[in-house]
């Protein structure tokens, strides 16, 4: 018994993927960067409305670096910059201590992004494999 396969369909694969796969690596940059962003605004009022008195410059050192692992991975790094005004707070004010609880004003931020992210990764997953 032979058995017949027809390469057509593997070439207009092969053709699709060409295509998309370069947007999706563009595509998948700005939702990254868009997050990031969200992020950090959020994280940046968050903590103007809970940070304590003594730390005012505080929200002001939240920001994010993106970096790229390959053509493929993209990875947003969101907290206060340590060598900032006040940026070294960070660790006390988010997570607390034994004296002071924790204002979670990062992982709030986090909180609201992540099915927004999640989301847009989908919608960006499902444009690539809509190929008929």
């Amino acid at each position: 018994m032979s058995v017949r396969f027809d390469m057509g369909d593997v070439r207009r694969l092969e053709r699709h993927l060409a295509r998309v796969v370069p947007r999706a690596r563009r595509d998948a940059r700005a939702v990254t960067m868009r997050g990031a962003m969200n992020i950090k605004r959020d994280w940046k009022s968050n903590a103007r409305s809970s940070a304590p008195k003594h730390a005012p410059a505080y929200p002001s050192s939240i920001g994010f670096d993106l970096a790229a692992y390959g053509p493929d991975i993209w990875m947003a790094i969101i907290g206060p910059d340590k060598g900032g005004p006040q940026g070294a707070l960070g660790n006390l004010l988010e997570y607390g201590s034994v004296h002071n609880p924790p204002h979670r004003d990062g992982g709030r931020a986090l909180d609201v992004e992540e099915p927004r992210f999640e989301a847009q990764l989908a919608l960006i997953a499902e444009r690539g494999l809509a190929w008929w």
